[in-house]
Order: C-alpha cells, then sequence, then structure tokens
C-alpha cells in the first residue's frame, strides 16, 4: 500500500501540446517507441495473416489422400516461406513490437535509450521479409525453415531463393540485436524512481530475458547463415563432407540459435500472462519474484539443449543423456510459473474479459504442448518420433497455442491503452471460443498421425490406416482458427472508430502504462510517480481514495453489462 506523503499525489492531465502530425512521412521518420512498435504490429500482423493463408494452402494439399491441389515443388516453397514467416517475420518481432510500445511507458520513462538505433531495428525488419518475399519473382526457397544442408547447397538448389532466405536471417537478426541491446539499457538505465529490480514488472522482466538471449544467440545464426553463403558462391566448403566439411555443423550452429529461439518466442508472452491475469483475477501476481527467477532459469536453460533436435545423428550415449536430462529440467521452471498463474487465479474475483480468457487458454494449450516437449526429450522415444506429425502438433502447442494466444492476449489487454478504444467484447469472445476449437480440432490429431507413423514435409500420402480422416479433421480445424483470427482483424479494425472511449484506466490495471492518457502522449508522462511496491496504480488508487475519503468502486467501465 501507498504511504501517506506531504507531496501531492501526481494526476493524469490533459497534454495541449503535441507535434504536429504529418501524415505518411511522420510515420516514416519517426524515433517514437509507439509509433514505431505500432508499426511492428501492423507489419507482424500483416505477416502473420500471409502466413496464415500459405498455412491453409498447405492444409487444403493434406486434406484428402493423393491430392494434387499443389505441385510438390510448390508445396516444399509453401512450407518454406510459411515457417520462415511464422517465426522470423512474426511470433519474434510481434514481441518486439509489444515490448517497444510499453517498455518505456512500463517503467517510467520518455523513450527508449537509443531513439534512431529502434527506428533502425524496425526498418531492419521490414527490408528483411521485403527480401525475402521479393523472392516468389526468382524461386522461392524449398529447403524448409531451418534449410539444412545439403538442401541448402547450391548444387542442390542454385536459384536466390536459399539466398533470399540468407539474406533475410541477416537483416532480420542485425535488427534483432541492435533492439536488444535498446532494451537490455533502457530498462538498466531508465526505470520510474523507486523501481528497485524487485519492483520491476514481470513483462519487462520478460523483455529482458528475451534480449539476452538474442544477443547470445543470435552470432551463432549468423555465423551459420555465413558459412552456407560462401559455400553457395565464393567455393568454401564447410558443410561440404567430400572437402572435409560436415552438415552437422550447420545443425549444431542453427540450434544453438534456434533452441533459445523457441524461448525468444515464448518468455515474452509469460511476460503478458502475467500481467494479464492478476488484473482479471482481482489480486497480486503469486509468487512474483518466484516467476522472474524462473524466467532467468528456463534463459539459463534454453542455451544448454540444443542438441536435443539432433538426438537422430551420430552421438555418444553420454552427450544424449546430458541434453535428456538438460531438457526435462526445463520442465521445472515452467511448471513454477504455471503453478503461479493457477495460483493467482485461485480464489480471486475473476472478470471474465476477452483478454483473460486467452490468458487462460494460453496456459492449458502451452502445458499440453511442454508435456508432449518431455516425451520428445527422452531420446529413445524421439529415435520413433522425430520427423513425424507427432513433432508438428507439439511444436504448434508450444507456438501456436501458446506464444499467439498470449499475443492475442495481450492484443485485447493494451488494444484501449494504444488506440484510446475498447474492443467489442462479444466480438473477441467468438474470436477465443472459434480459434480455441478451431486449433485443437487441427493439431490435437495431429499427435495420432505422428504415433502412427506419418512423415512431415511430404506433399501427398497413400490412403493409409485412418490418415485421410485425421487430416481432413485437421484441414477442417484450420479453417475454423482461421475464422477465429479473422473476426479479431474485424474487431480491431472496426474498433478504431466504434470502439467505446476508453479513458486512461479502464482494467483498473497494476502498471504504470496505465498512468498516462489514452492513447499515451509524445512526451508519455508530464510527471512520473514514485513506485513504492510491484502494483503502482494500486498504490496511487489507494492513496487518492484515501485522500478523497471514497471508497474504491466495485467495478470498472469494461465490466458494467452491455
Amino acid at each position: 500500500m501507498a504511504t501517506a506523503t506531504a507531496t501531492p499525489i501526481p494526476q493524469v492531465v490533459a497534454h495541449d501540446v503535441q507535434k504536429p502530425m504529418r501524415g505518411w512521412v511522420d510515420w516514416v521518420t519517426t524515433t517514437d517507441h509507439k509509433k514505431i512498435g505500432i508499426m511492428y504490429l501492423v507489419l507482424t500482423f500483416a505477416f502473420f495473416g500471409v502466413g496464415g493463408v500459405e498455412a491453409l494452402l498447405i492444409r487444403t494439399q493434406l486434406a484428402v489422400p493423393d491430392n494434387s491441389f499443389l505441385e510438390f515443388q510448390t508445396y516444399n516453397e509453401l512450407i518454406t516461406m510459411h515457417g520462415t514467416t511464422m517465426v522470423f517475420l512474426f511470433v519474434v518481432p510481434v514481441m518486439a513490437g509489444f515490448g517497444n510500445y510499453f517498455v518505456p511507458l512500463m517503467i517510467g520513462a520518455r523513450d527508449m535509450a537509443f531513439p534512431k538505433l529502434n527506428a533502425l531495428s524496425f526498418w531492419m525488419l521490414a527490408a528483411g521479409g521485403l527480401v525475402f518475399y521479393a523472392s516468389v519473382f526468382f524461386n522461392p526457397p524449398e529447403c524448409g525453415w531451418t534449410c539444412y544442408v545439403p538442401l541448402a547447397s547450391k548444387d542442390y538448389l542454385p536459384n536466390g531463393g536459399v539466398d533470399a532466405w540468407i539474406f533475410l536471417v541477416h537483416l532480420t537478426g542485425i535488427g534483432s540485436m541492435v533492439g536488444s541491446i535498446n532494451f537490455y539499457v533502457t530498462i538498466a538505465n531508465m526505470r520510474a524512481p523507486g523501481m528497485t529490480w524487485s519492483r520491476l514488472p514481470l513483462f519487462c522482466w520478460s523483455i529482458l530475458t528475451y534480449s539476452v538471449l538474442l544477443i547470445l544467440a543470435l552470432p551463432a545464426i549468423a555465423a551459420a547463415v555465413t558459412l552456407l553463403l560462401t559455400d553457395r558462391h565464393f567455393g568454401t566448403n564447410f558443410y561440404d563432407p567430400a572437402e572435409g566439411g560436415s552438415p552437422l555443423l550447420w545443425q549444431h550452429l542453427f540450434w544453438f540459435f534456434g533452441h533459445p529461439e523457441v524461448y525468444i518466442m515464448v518468455l515474452p508472452g509469460f511476460g503478458i500472462i502475467s500481467e494479464v491475469l492478476p488484473v482479471f483475477a482481482r489480486k497480486p501476481i503469486f509468487g512474483y519474484k518466484a516467476i522472474a527467477a524462473a524466467t532467468l532459469v528456463i534463459a539459463f536453460l534454453g542455451l544448454m539443449v540444443w542438441a536435443h533436435h539432433m538426438f537422430t545423428t551420430p552421438s555418444p550415449s553420454v552427450v544424449l543423456v546430458f541434453f535428456m536430462v538438460s531438457s526435462m529440467l526445463i520442465s521445472i521452471p515452467t511448471g513454477i510459473k504455471i503453478f503461479s498463474w493457477i495460483g493467482t487465479l485461485w480464489k480471486g474475483t475473476i472478470v471474465f474479459t476477452t483478454s483473460l480468457l486467452y490468458a487462460v487458454g494460453f496456459v492449458g494449450t502451452f502445458l499440453i504442448g511442454g508435456i508432449t516437449g518431455v516425451f520428445l526429450a527422452i531420446y529413445p522415444v524421439d529415435w520413433q518420433l522425430h520427423d513425424t506429425y507427432f513433432v508438428v502438433a507439439h511444436f504448434h502447442y508450444v507456438l501456436m497455442g501458446g506464444a499467439v494466444f498470449a499475443v492475442f492476449s495481450g492484443l485485447y489487454y493494451w488494444y484501449p491503452k494504444m488506440t484510446g478504444r475498447m474492443m467489442d467484447e462479444k466480438l473477441g469472445k467468438w474470436s477465443f471460443w472459434t480459434m480455441l476449437v478451431g486449433f485443437h480440432t487441427t493439431f490435437l490429431v495431429q499427435h495420432s498421425l505422428g504415433l502412427d507413423g506419418m512423415p512431415r514435409r511430404i506433399a501427398e500420402y497413400a490412403d493409409h490406416g485412418h490418415w485421410g480422416t485425421l487430416n481432413l479433421i485437421s484441414t477442417i480445424g484450420a479453417y475454423i482458427l482461421g475464422v477465429g483470427i479473422l473476426l479479431t482483424a474485424i474487431n480491431a479494425l472496426r474498433s478504431l472508430k466504434r470502439g467505446p472511449v476508453a479513458g486512461p484506466d479502464p482494467w483498473k490495471a497494476n502498471t504504470l502504462e496505465w498512468f498516462t492518457q489514452s492513447p499515451p502522449p509524445q512526451n508519455n508522462f508530464d510527471k512520473v510517480p514514485r513506485v513504492r511496491s510491484v502494483e503502482p496504480m494500486k498504490d496511487i488508487r489507494a492513496e487518492i481514495d484515501r485522500r478523497q475519503g471514497t471508497p474504491a468502486p466495485a467495478t470498472t467501465p469494461a465490466e458494467q453489462p452491455a
């Protein structure tokens, strides 16, 4: 609770001085972290839409046995485009979009530490996406999103599609690196008075960890694709076993980046959930320090387990056992987080907003993905399930059911702050239930397909057992999932003009971004309040109510019946 002081509580006030808008020029030249965050979100959701269409084309091809809807080469190109888009152009940078917009607001800063570098990070992402999708005009890559050698070698794929993929990795990697340094410096040096490390919002803890992981992991993938580029064009043979190279070198370098990349994609989602649940449970987060510590432990262990993606490669038993044990250890800090989230909801005064539904959907769905990950961490089991649809199901439960559900929870939660308007709760709940049903219909049956031996990345299959029925169910689910996502897109666009005015703090939330008006002015705050706990907005409201002698309202505008 806030303590009584002699100084007045700073109030949210209107800002009379605003930088004049100059249309699209203002957006293109901006260094304002909020506009950059919005551009990140708009661009990444556009790529999400493109990647979703690619996924539907893939599922249409697999709906029935012996289908000829797509040619084999086109199918392989779509597999590569879809996976690359979702990983490099959506899930990782969309978290940077939320981080860009909200980290300075949550820590009481006026902007990011390096505004021009912040703008550079966005434009490098945009350039990477442009270069990659320009390859559709001169043969897209068809080596999968991992581009294993020799599939990515010049002898096998001499066209420029693989080169476009390499340049995508380089450009987006540079953007992520400078953005991560910016996040780290901002959080370390620009926190509000009184915001010690033990009072830092959990979303900021997750973005800090996300940034450190990117700084440590990106050099590995940068080195890997640089060696691949020189192999393809300058006569080197780093990956050619006939010339003394090793294809396993690619796998080690790629997965040293690729497995931390999973946590880079998921940890900010954990942070979003840790902000949403206490607000709509109307109680403090359960185990704040445990969640923050678990975030750091997950990051540390995530750097040590890359070779569990390589259990089927020739490796000594002692190496297999080490990576199996270290992979299974990650379930401990993850379990601590899930336990803390459930503890936050336990006996809380639950407000069933759309944001909360997505958060709860995330917890249940990610739990299933985590359990199947423990199965795959046991290397004799992995030998049987490697490169089957069981792995596809696990991967999507972790990333689509995990990270994407968290992203949608954050979108509904922070949309009022970004736009000043509320999204339609009824349409939002329709979107959630449609997405939840569609997602589980799509991917739950793929576990059975994998256990029955169906390999992934095949464009056509025979009518074997129940493969045809299960694939048809999966394809129907994919279209249902697509409808759910489309409902949220419609909701977001309609609410820009027609949504109810939100006000500065429609949820009665806990963190400092809700202290300023919605949307925030260019300078964020006229005066930054002193932070006295992990819930500064609750402290401010309590102190204002104490001074005015009025009880806090029982409900917020967002909780009133429609």
